[in-house]
């Protein structure tokens, strides 16, 4: 175990070293590679007794590879043939996002809810950042998906086409539901800004992306949260996204 950590910061020194190139297969690529150090390091970590720490390396770099905003922003706009590395960078971000809320639980047994709620106190910071990066990812990953049915001729948009443009909406609505119950239960008002902040830039594409029944259940969803709890920024945010799925319907 202790060479496969070394491999991992060797890694680690090797994806600092590619970081300035801006695109997206060696982005994807990056991330990947991250993931799976990040892995590793998780590993390891668990079976010392100790917690992880994202404040310093290697978590804190192998974390930034894979939710890597600025890179996701740098990208130029999407095209139809992005989806392969945006799919393959997607496995990346799942994977470490689990990481991250199923640390110390085993795999094969039923989590544990207090578990998972003392990973997501500890590390609000970076479930937040992750959040922000999956919805804006998300969002990116819809517009690919629209541009390469968009670009379909009508005897190509098949069934089981459909079905896929299905399973990627409802896996946006997902993500979006558990932004909207991170924004509902975390402690920092700044992390819940950040959220917020990244479902009101996306809400265009959301309001016309959605299934129509999703967006009522979102709709509902944000009527019920406890805007009292809430600073003037996050409800601003919220009010924007939910008038903009309303205007869809």
């Amino acid at each position: 175990m202790k060479a496969r950590f070394l491999a991992a910061l060797l890694l680690l020194a090797a994806l600092n070293a590619s970081a300035l190139a801006q695109d997206g297969p060696r982005d994807a690529a990056t991330a990947q590679d991250a993931a799976q150090a990040l892995q590793l390091y998780l590993q390891r970590t668990a079976q010392s007794g100790a917690r992880p720490d994202y404040t310093k390396p290697p978590a804190a770099d192998l974390f930034g590879h894979v939710f890597d905003l600025s890179a996701l922003n740098a990208l130029p706009p999407p095209q139809a043939d992005d989806l392969p590395w945006l799919l393959a960078w997607g496995v990346a971000v799942d994977q470490s996002y689990k990481g991250i809320l199923l640390f110390g639980l085993p795999l094969d047994q039923n989590l544990d809810p207090a578990a998972i709620r003392r990973n997501m106190a500890d590390y609000e910071d970076q479930y937040a950042a992750a959040l922000d990066f999956m919805v804006r990812f998300q969002a990116r990953l819809a517009e690919t998906t629209i541009q390469i049915l968009d670009a379909l001729p009508p005897n190509e948009r098949t069934a089981p086409r459909a079905a896929g443009l299905q399973q990627t909406r409802i896996g946006a609505t997902q993500t979006i539901h558990g932004a909207l119950t991170a924004i509902a239960r975390i402690e920092k008002p700044a992390n819940a800004r950040l959220i917020s902040g990244a479902l009101r830039d996306t809400r265009a594409l959301w309001a016309k992306y959605l299934i129509p029944g999703d967006r009522t259940n979102l709709i509902d969803l944000l009527a019920r949260m406890p805007k009292a709890t809430m600073d003037q920024a996050v409800k601003n945010n919220l009010a924007a996204f939910a008038a903009a799925l309303a205007a869809a319907q």
